[in-house]
């Protein structure tokens, strides 16, 4: 898709200036021709990140990025085609199929259920995080470093924090969020569900227009009334750390799977349960589940890994490496960044940023240099120490 006009740029002795740098929104109302809401933001470099019904980031090359900003923009067809014609030196009837193929794949993924929270489709794209960028693409927040009843005292870090921020002191966090244009965020801990308030948070992303994750053990989310408490406030997605010996597991995961929204689940591999974890992933895989996270708990255990990646994708499973993970006595997070290679380090602290249960912000969770307190300091203060 966009080739042609990709050709054509890339020929192009003078450089074509880009949609202008910002962030811009549409909200479509009932009986509207985009009866949706559209949140776009444009780097420097043209290129922009998409978000679609505050559940979906649509990442975009600069052709693309042109496209949504005219989408947004409700530019009459007959002028975005010879806006963009005499951009690119390209036929108007050409822009109009290509602007009506990108149509096309905005309606195919605002109709797919249970989307993935970060998408690309068949779009053509940039490497990720490969561009210098004005804000990260997602905030991974510690609502507390509380533990779950029967997690041992290594599983969170409870000795850099004196206090949890209030549901108001988030609230205000969240405002800076989107004044910042960054478009996601995941509770984590600790144990988020241990939060009272955790609905009202989730309630408060979804109000701003902030896709919103939640990383957990999922032993609450066995019971499905508090699942849904949490889940009809506008949790677009969420990652439940597996413990197959668990039945709670696998019951959280049965009401997670029989509910619209998409899940990934993290296994930690130790030299305990390596067999334990080959036979649940055809289990997993029988739930209906596509997302997996996979994670070693040391180095040695590399080809043990790389075995159990390749049986979750006979399983039809696909990974995901860039979703955070919890911190555990198992699971060191400088092994995550180092088991998860070059794109996961260049990730840290460019596309994804840390904040601790009392607003200091870390470049990644594990790096122990405090950049800011979001509560307290500019953002832009927070990004420029990174």
């Amino acid at each position: 898709m966009f080739t042609k006009i990709k050709d054509k740029v890339e020929k192009l002795i003078e450089p074509v200036k880009p949609v202008p740098v910002g962030s811009y929104q549409y909200h479509g109302v009932k009986g509207d021709r985009l009866p949706y809401r559209l949140n776009l933001r444009v780097e420097p470099s043209g290129e922009g990140i998409l978000i679609i019904n505050a559940s979906t980031v649509l990442h975009l090359n600069r052709t693309a990025a042109e496209y949504a900003y005219h989408l947004i923009q409700n530019t009459p067809i007959e002028q975005a085609a010879q806006e963009v014609a005499d951009k690119y030196d390209i036929s108007p009837e050409e822009m109009k199929r290509d602007f009506a193929d990108f149509r096309a794949q905005l309606d195919t993924i605002i109709h797919t259920p249970d989307l993935d929270p970060v998408t690309y489709l068949d779009l053509e794209r940039v490497e990720p995080y490969s561009k210098k960028l004005n804000a990260p693409y997602r905030l991974d927040c510690a609502l507390t470093y509380r533990l779950s009843e029967g997690a041992t005292q290594d599983d969170a870090p409870t000795y850099r924090v004196k206090r949890e921020l209030t549901k108001e002191e988030w609230f205000t966090i969240l405002e800076k969020i989107r004044q910042a244009g960054i478009p996601q965020v995941i509770f984590t801990g600790g144990e988020p569900t241990l939060r009272s308030d955790l609905p009202d948070l989730v309630a408060q992303c979804e109000k701003l227009g902030i896709v919103c994750g939640l990383l957990t053990d999922g032993l609450r989310f066995a019971d499905k009334g508090y699942m849904r408490s949490v889940l009809n406030k506008g949790l677009d997605h969420i990652m439940l750390l597996g413990t197959p010996r668990d039945d709670r597991f696998w019951k959280s995961l049965k009401n997670l799977m029989d509910d619209d929204i998409a899940v990934t689940v993290h296994l930690t591999l130790t030299s305990e349960d390596h067999s334990e974890l080959e036979e649940a992933l055809p289990k997993l895989a029988a739930t209906g589940l596509r997302s997996l996270s996979l994670s070693a708990s040391d180095p040695h255990h590399e080809k043990h890994l790389q075995k159990l990646q390749e049986q979750a994708i006979a399983q039809g499973l696909s990974l995901v490496w860039d979703l955070p993970v919890p911190y555990s006595q198992y699971n060191p997070i400088n092994m995550e960044l180092k088991s998860k290679g070059k794109r996961m380090a260049k990730g840290a602290g460019n596309a994804w940023l840390y904040v601790e249960p009392d607003g200091d912000v870390l470049p990644a969770q594990g790096i122990n240099r405090v950049l800011g307190n979001l509560l307290d300091d500019p953002w832009s203060s927070i990004w420029r120490k990174r």
